[in-house]
Formats: structure tokens, C-alpha cells, sequence
């Protein structure tokens, strides 16, 4: 429940704002009630939430450095494109596109497991340059591979990928990086981001820990590509490669570490603003790692910085952080009573 512990109507709130969104991105195209570029920018931002919040349980709330979260991406981008085209008929491509979107997350997760076993062995920034080389090898093996297109691309997707799909799948996201990290598992996560040697002393298992948040982060980039190719309808190695990397970076430590707002934050001011500086061009590009740098020098917790939107968080906890908040201090009685009067 998202809403207030006080209330019955709190437990509420949050199935009922997500219906009343689904009815709007349901609503909006089929009345077109906005231009379709506006459409495409919506369905954009929503893709990079996605991408965004599964990043962030990695590097904000476990405390990781992982920075190849394009490969994971692509890997899900060509299952799911090879499916729809390949392996379902035309005519059942959009009733079994969810199957594929699922196939996509695991064929990610698999991968992120090949990674995570022998990278979570050690301590330190060894998975930063783990995933680095993992971004740049599934690039090269893409490349390399004539059956899904090579260095010419991969096409024949039908445009599956709606806004009422990327709604539900925002949501979906959202929903379940939420409840782990507010989950008694959760809290193992959050223990391994302050302090490891002190997680593993009061019982927790750290290495099981980080390599299951870190396939479920793959799960979700997985699933992020295969909307991400079929809204394109033309995917490439390219459009997966370090740059793309960066700007999934970019947004998490823009809208903040460890915040599940920061991420929509900084994942919807990040895509506009590219969008707002497109009459630059190329040029645009490199606003991307100068940003970087510089919220990694002027603030590197980002606008949301380890803190969260109240309306993110259950009533359990609200109520939990009610109970250990400090009581205010009451004005004085009386000059003669208390401590210094006796």
C-alpha cells in the first residue's frame, strides 16, 4: 500500500491512480489526444524509467558500480525481436508479445548471471570493469552474428510496443523494485550498499544478495529493449553501445541514488532534454558525460539523493519511521520545574 497508515482509503490510492493512469494511456492514443511525436516521447520516457530504476537498484541502493546496462539491454532487444519475427506468425505477434517482452528479461537475467557469479567473487570496482568489457562484448558478438542481421541491424518487427504497454510495464517495475527494497530482503540490499563486512557479520549473505538484485536489474533492462526494438522496428549494435551506457548513468545520478522518484526525475528530464537540444545534433551527444562529470564533482547524490517520495513508500514503513521520529520538545511549564529548577 502507497497511501497514508492512518486511513483505510490510503491502501487504496495506489491501485487507483495506476487504473486512472492506464485509462489515460489507453485514452490517449486511441483519441489521439496528443500528436503522435508527444506519443513517442512519452513511450521513450517510460523506457528510460525503466531502465533508470532497474540501474539504480544496483548502483543506489546496493551500492554497486555497474556501467554496461546497455548490454543487457541489447540482449533483450534481439530475443525479443528474434520471437516476434522469427519464431510467433504474424498474426499472434501481438497477443504473445508479452511472452516475448518475459523471454527478453530472462535471456538478460541469464546473462547477468554468467557475469555475476564469478564478478560478486571479489570486492571493490571489479564489476564496473566487468560490465564495461560485458557491454563491449555483447556488442562485438552481435556484430559477429549474420543470423539476427550482424553490423547491418536487425528489422520486420511489427510496432507492438504501445503506451498502454510501457504503462504497464513502468508500473510493473516500479511495483516490484519498490517491494524489494522495502522487503526484509530489502534490507539486506541496503545493509551491502553501508557496509559488507557489517552485513555479513549479523547474518546476511552478501553474494547471494547482490547476485539476485543484480538479475533482477538485468530482468527489467531486458525488458526495456525488447519495447525499446519494437518501437524502433529497426534495432542495431550501435544504438547499445558505451554512449547509451552512459545515459542510463547519466539519469541515475540525475534524478538521485537510492530514489525511486529521482529515477522518473531524472529519466524524464534527461529524455526531454535531449529531445529540447536535438538542433544540435551530434553535439547533443556530449552532454551526456560532461553532465555526468559534473554531477559526479557538484552533487553526486543527484536531486533525490537517498531520499524518497512519501507516496513510493508503504504504510508499513511510514508508520515505522512515525514511531522513531523524535518527539518535539513542549514549551516550558513553569520556571520552577524540570531539572535546572531543582
Amino acid at each position: 500500500m502507497l497511501g497514508g497508515p492512518d486511513s483505510g482509503k490510503g491502501r487504496w490510492r495506489a491501485p487507483l491512480l495506476a487504473a486512472v493512469g492506464f485509462v489515460l494511456a489507453w485514452a490517449v492514443p486511441r483519441y489521439q489526444l496528443i500528436s503522435p511525436y508527444y506519443e513517442l516521447i512519452l513511450m521513450y520516457i517510460g523506457i528510460n524509467i525503466m531502465l533508470t530504476v532497474s540501474l539504480n537498484l544496483v548502483n543506489g541502493y546496493m551500492g554497486e558500480f555497474a556501467v554496461g546496462h546497455a548490454g543487457f539491454m541489447a540482449v533483450g532487444a534481439y530475443v525479443a525481436s528474434v520471437l516476434t519475427v522469427r519464431a510467433f506468425s504474424w498474426e499472434l505477434g501481438p497477443y504473445l508479445f508479452p511472452l516475448a517482452l518475459l523471454a527478453a528479461g530472462a535471456g538478460a537475467g541469464l546473462v547477468a548471471l554468467l557475469v555475476a557469479v564469478p564478478s560478486f567473487r571479489t570486492r571493490g570496482d571489479y564489476l564496473a570493469i566487468v560490465t564495461l568489457a560485458l557491454n563491449m562484448i555483447v556488442k562485438s558478438v552481435i556484430e559477429n552474428i549474420e543470423a539476427v542481421g550482424g553490423p547491418r541491424g536487425f528489422l520486420g518487427m511489427n510496432r507492438l510496443t504501445t503506451l498502454p504497454w510501457v504503462y504497464v510495464w513502468v508500473v510493473i517495475t516500479l511495483w516490484t523494485i519498490r517491494n524489494l527494497v522495502y522487503s526484509i530482503y530489502g534490507r539486506g540490499v541496503l545493509a551491502v550498499r553501508e557496509d559488507e563486512v557489517a552485513a555479513e557479520l549479523v547474518g546476511v549473505n552478501t553474494r547471494h544478495v547482490k547476485v539476485q538484485a543484480f538479475i533482477m536489474s538485468a530482468f527489467f533492462a531486458g525488458v526495456a529493449g525488447g519495447l525499446y526494438a519494437h518501437l524502433l522496428q529497426f534495432i542495431h549494435p550501435r544504438n547499445f553501445d558505451i554512449i547509451k551506457s552512459t545515459e542510463i548513468l547519466v539519469m541515475v545520478y540525475l534524478g538521485g541514488i537510492g530514489s525511486l522518484m529521482g529515477s522518473v526525475l531524472g529519466a524524464s528530464i534527461f529524455t526531454v532534454l535531449l529531445e529540447a537540444l536535438r538542433f544540435l545534433g551530434v553535439w547533443r551527444m556530449v552532454l551526456a558525460p560532461l553532465l555526468l562529470v559534473l554531477l559526479m564533482v557538484l552533487r553526486p547524490t543527484g536531486i533525490m539523493g537517498l531520499r524518497e517520495f512519501r507516496g513510493f513508500v508503504p504504510a508499513d514503513e511510514l508508520a515505522r519511521w512515525r514511531r522513531l521520529a523524535p518527539a518535539p520538545a513542549g514549551p516550558a511549564r513553569g520556571g520552577g520545574s524540570g531539572a535546572a529548577g531543582n
